[in-house]
């Protein structure tokens, strides 16, 4: 098993990742850490990087060297991007780092980093056309794409930190400073002939740590139950309603919010003066948080050279299989029982009556149903539930995340119940509720059916006769054991189809 370190130095903040690599194309995030350098602080002035950010840079990427080679990288990637691009003293910069830290640092132009940020997006969401906008400290990116297939992109020349620092004396008045922030902006935004012709159905798509407060607080005003970034939608009412709140107050009271973090609070107003403006200038109505980026988009190139040429056709897909190989969980078993759980599924489409879109949280229950067996056997069924709700999986939205995890949680005699799960059913409708209670049972059905792990069952047929649903079962080998176990969820069945159900 191979393990990498990226290095991603921003304007506002620097990030090592260090990378597991495994065989098939499937990697996993081992360690991180982040600092707060604000490389771009000062540049505003004259475009040269002041000697104590070099010099805290300098300090910063010694501990990330010392977390790398603790780990036993095999290889470093090192980028700099914005502040480093622009900067006069570019090349004693990156001279003094390989000199004093032994990293050499990769200078990206603006189609290298759209690139790398766009291969982390359309690797990780499942978003068939769309605007990704990444918000850095020194500079804000806009790539558009459409049917998974890059069309254009640009930079503006500034970010949440060059901003702010530009406008600080703009007066006192924080709301006249945001509205001079937002004009600015509009101007640059203005200037991009793609940007007024791109599809109808295109979505907004936000990278970036000013994003992720954004996600951040709307989660905490909601209580959403759920703490996890990565495709999370923030509607642009929900936006203008944190954005109205948070621009009425002093840059130096910022940091005092709760739940905003500390090295991003003086600079957020600014952030989501950006945010305004890309909405008065389009016509989205939402933005989609994603929670991947430069860095995963440098892990998928590494890992999956084929996302150099084309993404990933089945984003969802490759994150199950991620799970299951970090796992080390038994593959066949998982694809069988997801295959008997959709044979189950569309035999018994006249009695559940489910449209199509729940078919992708019948695959992720199924197939990580017996995630949470690598923690331990006993109740593995509630373990699998944590699992699943914390697995952050690339390509489903939240919501089908919450409901796979309720559908695997119920794929044993004993199923999840009480308080515990109560604070995710208050984000799902009544019909989510009741798929949930459907889906469970096939899928309870589905994983008693290859009991033996052995793939002995193989087929099924669902007759509908009256208050009676007949399931007759092909094999190859005896399916004694499996019809068996399946008995046991008779009961559960009627409950949630009104129907009394033999199996032959």
């Amino acid at each position: 098993m191979e393990k990498i370190a990226i290095i991603d130095i921003g304007s506002n903040t620097a990030r090592i990742v260090i990378v597991s690599i495994r065989e098939g194309g499937y990697f996993t995030v081992i360690d991180e850490l982040k600092e707060p350098v604000r490389l771009a602080k000062g540049m505003e002035v004259d475009g040269f990087l002041r000697p104590l950010r070099i010099q805290q840079m300098v300090k910063t990427l010694k501990t990330f060297k010392n977390l790398y080679e603790s780990h036993q990288v095999s290889k470093v990637f090192a980028y700099a991007t914005a502040a480093v691009r622009r900067a006069k003293n570019q090349k004693s910069f990156v001279d003094e780092v390989l000199a004093t830290c032994g990293i050499k640092l990769t200078v990206l132009t603006q189609e290298e980093e759209a690139t790398l940020v766009y291969t982390g997006v359309i690797n990780s969401m499942d978003v068939p056309k769309g605007v990704i906008v990444d918000i850095g400290g020194g500079s804000v990116k806009l790539i558009y794409y459409n049917r998974r297939v890059m069309l254009a992109q640009d930079t503006l020349p500034f970010g949440a930190v060059t901003l702010t620092e530009k406008f600080a004396e703009a007066g006192a008045d924080p709301v006249e400073r945001s509205r001079m922030i937002e004009e600015y902006v509009s101007e640059h935004l203005q200037k991009i002939e793609w940007l007024k012709n791109v599809d109808p159905e295109t979505q907004f798509i936000g990278v970036g740590g000013s994003f992720r407060n954004l996600g951040k607080l709307s989660r905490r005003f909601k209580r959403y139950p759920l703490d996890m970034a990565h495709n999370y939608h923030v509607s642009f009412e929900e936006f203008n309603n944190i954005y109205n709140t948070l621009k009425t107050i002093d840059m130096s009271k910022t940091t005092k919010i709760k739940g905003l973090s500390a090295s991003r609070a003086d600079i957020l107003p600014a952030a989501l003066a950006c945010i305004k403006a890309i909405e008065n200038n389009t016509e989205f109505n939402e933005v989609i948080i994603s929670g991947a980026g430069l860095r995963e988009g440098a892990m998928f190139r590494y890992a999956v050279p084929s996302t150099i040429e084309k993404p990933i056709g089945d984003v969802l897909g490759h994150s199950i299989y991620t799970m299951l190989s970090q796992f080390n969980m038994n593959v066949a078993h998982s694809e069988h029982v997801f295959d008997i759980a959709l044979q189950l599924y569309r035999q018994t489409k006249v009695l559940h009556k489910l449209p199509r879109a729940y078919v992708r949280v019948l695959r992720v229950a199924a197939q990580l149903h017996d995630i949470g067996s690598y923690f331990k056997f006993y109740d593995h069924h509630k373990h699998s539930f944590y699992f699943i709700l914390n697995s952050n999986l690339y390509g489903i939205q939240q919501k089908d995340l919450i409901m796979a995890a309720l559908v695997a949680g119920m794929h044993s005699s004993q199923p999840l119940e009480g308080v515990e799960i109560q604070q995710y059913l208050s984000v799902l409708s009544e019909d989510d509720i009741d798929a949930v209670r459907k889906l469970g049972v096939l899928l309870r059905i589905a994983e008693c059916f290859d009991r033996s792990m052995g793939g002995v069952i193989t087929g099924l047929t669902c007759d509908v006769l009256g208050d009676s649903v007949i399931l007759k079962t092909e094999s190859v080998a005896d399916c004694t054991l499996e019809i068996k176990d399946a008995m046991g969820a008779v009961g559960d069945f009627k409950r949630a189809f009104m129907k009394n159900l033999e199996i032959l």
